[in-house]
């Protein structure tokens, strides 16, 4: 197929987002991936061993936990939590991280990349390429470095190179350029594995489905246990790769209620959140066309957050499409809310949850004594809190 005829194929849009916004030299690695994607996402061999290394390694299926402790204490209905914090290696990101690797392998690469900003998709690359026999590197900003060491600490650990990214704020959207940057002059032989559902076309759709896993399994657990949907999900947002992941379970019944919290930092002004629907403001990062934080001139706003893992300008396409629809509703919580739930959640129910994860519980603080007691909600508990126990001590909560 021509490469015009291969641009007219190419969908990547969730309504007006989306798109493939790429320098002309990212566009052969783009259409390989695409290419390959489009064949191993309908072929039963390559998904057959994903599903197999999901199990036997990653430690799916993760479980669903009830905590009426928990859910007592903040007056509210019944309380579930899907435990990606149970995954091998702490987190969601490993379910497209394997997914990512074994592509790589399929396009017989030999060398992956990554972006990382709390850590925990860095660590997921890094232990992938470990268990798959691919050299792994990782780009991290200077200032998340600091704030994850123990997941630094990791990565080297299993034989990924980390480098750290000193330019502009030194946290994920900078740390997103640099692979980019060596993705550009290495694809030869190197795949970028990305880490959240956002980027240029095929990235959001690979990710999401490779993270679909996380609403089937819920979907099936939430009839076993509770004889139904549930009424309400919640999710933490920062790409968006975990929400959507547990969202598209429930998407085409439209009496689950979705909610997904995004990152309230500190403040309502431009550069102390990560709060991209408070603007809602269309931009092109990154390649993909989408809801950025962004000043008067269009330049990309610097971000705020005591969460590494949410702490970007933008937000993936699908999500962006869900807010304009209406079907998902998108708020935020603070800082200092996320510190409160996630120390909450640890003495109810001994549970010790990522400062991600701890926005949407936070929420769920919030609207609880207003939800009926028939109800029940689950949150996706998208990773656990080991990596963020310095950060903890150093805010006061330990």
């Amino acid at each position: 197929m021509l490469y015009k005829e291969l641009i007219s194929h190419i969908q990547g849009r969730y309504g007006e987002f989306g798109g493939m916004y790429v320098p002309e030299i990212l566009m052969a690695p783009i259409l390989e991936l695409i290419k390959v994607w489009n064949n191993a996402k309908v072929d039963n061999i390559f998904n057959q061993t994903l599903n197999l290394i999901l199990k036997n390694y990653a430690g799916r299926p993760t479980v669903l936990t009830e905590v009426p402790t928990f859910a007592a204490m903040i007056n509210g209905p019944r309380v579930f939590l899907k435990r990606e914090d149970l995954l091998h290696t702490g987190a969601h990101k490993l379910n497209n991280a394997l997914g990512q690797c074994l592509l790589a392998k399929k396009m017989g690469k030999t060398r992956v990349i990554a972006e990382t900003g709390a850590g925990q998709h860095g660590v997921a690359v890094a232990a992938a390429a470990a268990h798959l026999g691919l050299t792994c590197v990782v780009y991290m900003g200077s200032k998340d470095m600091q704030r994850q060491a123990p997941n630094v600490s990791r990565m080297k650990l299993m034989g990924a190179s980390v480098i750290s990214v000193e330019q502009g704020s030194a946290t994920l959207k900078d740390a997103v350029n640099q692979a980019l940057r060596d993705w550009s002059e290495s694809f030869v032989d190197t795949h970028y594995c990305l880490g959240s559902a956002l980027g240029p076309h095929p990235f959001p759709e690979i990710v999401a489905e490779f993270q679909s896993v996380i609403g089937r399994e819920c979907h099936k657990q939430s009839q076993d246990l509770i004889g139904s949907d549930p009424d309400l999900v919640i999710a933490c947002i920062g790409g968006g790769s975990n929400a959507i992941g547990i969202f598209s379970g429930f998407l085409n019944n439209k009496k689950v209620r979705m909610i997904g919290v995004e990152a309230g930092g500190h403040g309502r002004l431009l550069g102390e959140h990560a709060a991209r629907f408070a603007t809602a403001t269309c931009g092109v990062l990154h390649g993909c066309y989408t809801y950025v934080l962004q000043d008067q001139y269009g330049q990309i706003a610097s971000t705020a957050s005591i969460s590494a893992g949410l702490d970007y300008p933008a937000i993936g396409p699908q999500h962006a499409h869900l807010y304009k629809s209406k079907r998902v509703e998108y708020v935020s919580a603070s800082d200092q809310e996320a510190l409160s739930a996630l120390k909450l959640l640890a003495k109810s129910e001994g549970i010790i949850c990522a400062l991600e994860s701890a926005h949407a519980l936070a929420h769920l603080i919030k609207i609880a004594p207003d939800l009926s007691k028939d109800h029940s909600v689950v949150v996706s508990l998208s990773g656990r809190g080991d990596k963020d126990l310095p950060q903890l001590m150093n805010s006061g909560v330990i």
